[in-house]
């Protein structure tokens, strides 16, 4: 058997790579594996966006955890933090979410929260995987009263919803107007609700669901249509989700998009003019832009650096004690609310900042220069998303390339953890140049490793 979990839980197209039949396994394997059943009836909370597929994928994974024993609390469509944080506010045992983030809408996922709200180290995803790849053997089958049951959880998005306001206790948001792109997700609710019980006036896009539309030219992987809305109509902020609302990105009162890393500067500088800022750190990626090292040269921040993923980030923030760290991504994670990140969250410590610092979006976002750079996605076959490197003419040009920016910026080159493309991505000083460069390499992929 291939191996299951990726960087962000187990993902693939709905009803081939991830069926039913495999779902209803990882709902028996995960209820066992983190919850020590033979101690106790296991209480889980499962909550999803609003694919299509969530339907037929949260029946399989329901019927698996009741097989085990389990109670299952059916959240509904709740975004992925809402369950991460539910899972500790109630006093569960784990949570899962369906859902597959920013995709588009034929994919769909699997996303574990252990019993702290935490997504699975490795060890505990390998031994789900063992347990399905031994046929589920040793899982006990309980019958009779044994035997678990479902209840609707009426109440978890207002719960969600006011512990996000007591994250930013007193912020009152009346006379700002508030553009936010819900993706058409898990958001669609929850974000019109929150900004609006803060008195923004709250321009909603993208907010009518059909199971078909999520991340359709929407969200956070698609900014024009909030970029134009602010370019063209009158708003302070403009904030774009994803699928399942753990990203944001945002654009300002000018139309000018700010990224993952934008968003953490003013963050951690704020954080750390008022003494919040734990060991004035910034846990960043690989991928972070060029433009945010230059913080940590002036001895503004302190960086750490990790692998791509927001597990990654997640796992250095608890080793050293860290509060802050994200991704470019708009997955930014701010430990002393939640475990993992929070769109919702981010786009409150934003407009908190604003209000008490008077100033605009783009005042804000004036403290770091961004680097040039380009990310262009290569599909390619399932033999070179991990080998790449081993096809000659791209090593050559790989290399090649990464000689000509050493002095002048860099290139980095990775497999998604995801979806089956390889990320390319080029940081320079001059935007044509490095534009044509990324291009001409993603060509020479596409040509190569199909």
């Amino acid at each position: 058997m291939s191996k299951l979990f990726g960087t962000d839980g187990v993902r693939g197209i709905a009803n081939t790579e991830l069926t039913p039949e495999l779902v209803f396994k990882l709902g028996r394997a995960g209820a066992y594996a983190l919850t020590k059943i033979e101690h106790h009836s296991p209480r889980i909370i499962v909550g999803t966006d609003t694919r299509v597929s969530k339907d037929m994928l949260s029946a399989a994974l329901i019927a698996g955890m009741c097989s085990v024993g389990a109670t299952v609390y059916n959240a509904g469509i709740l975004p992925t933090p809402g369950i991460a944080y539910l899972v500790r506010a109630y006093k569960l045992d784990a949570g899962v979410v369906i859902s597959a983030s920013h995709n588009t809408m034929e994919y769909n996922g699997i996303k574990f929260f252990n019993i702290d709200g935490y997504k699975l180290p490795d060890k505990t995803e390998e031994e789900i995987e063992e347990l399905i790849q031994n046929d589920l053997s040793g899982i006990p089958t309980p019958t009779g009263e044994g035997v678990g049951t479902v209840e609707n959880c009426r109440t978890a998005l207002e719960d969600y919803v006011s512990f996000l306001k007591s994250t930013v206790p007193g912020l009152d948001l009346n006379g700002l107007t508030v553009a936010v792109d819900c993706a058409n997700g898990a958001t669609y609710q929850a974000a019109p609700m929150l900004f609006e019980q803060l008195g923004a006036n709250v321009c909603a896009m993208h907010h009518k669901p059909d199971g078909l539309n999520i991340n359709k030219d929407c969200g956070s992987t698609h900014m024009e249509s909030l970029i134009e809305f602010m370019k063209t109509r009158k708003a302070d902020i403009g904030l774009a989700l994803d699928g399942d609302g753990d990203r944001l990105l945002c654009v300002d009162e000018k139309g000018n998009m700010l990224d993952g890393d934008q968003i953490l500067s003013i963050c951690g500088l704020h954080l750390k003019r008022n003494g919040s800022l734990k060991n004035n750190t910034i846990v960043i990626t690989i991928m972070s832009n060029l433009g945010l090292y230059a913080l940590e040269k002036t001895g503004d921040i302190r960086l750490e650096i990790t692998g791509v993923g927001d597990r990654y980030v997640l796992e250095r923030m608890l080793e050293q004690g860290y509060n802050l760290g994200g991704e470019q991504s708009g997955h930014i994670i701010f430990l002393d609310y939640n475990t993992t990140g929070d769109g919702l969250m981010t786009a409150l410590q934003l407009l908190s900042i604003m209000r008490s610092n008077n100033e605009s979006l783009s005042n804000l976002n004036s403290v770091m220069k961004v680097m040039p750079q380009v990310l262009y996605n290569v599909t390619v076959a399932n033999d070179y998303k991990e080998n790449y490197n081993a096809h000659p003419i791209i090593k050559e040009a790989i290399e090649q390339l990464t000689l000509r920016f050493k002095d002048t910026g860099r290139v980095l080159i990775r497999p998604s953890g995801t979806e089956p493309v390889i990320r390319v991505m080029l940081e320079g000083q001059d935007q044509t140049e490095i534009e044509l460069e990324a291009r001409k390499l993603v060509k020479l992929m596409e040509t190569c490793l199909q």
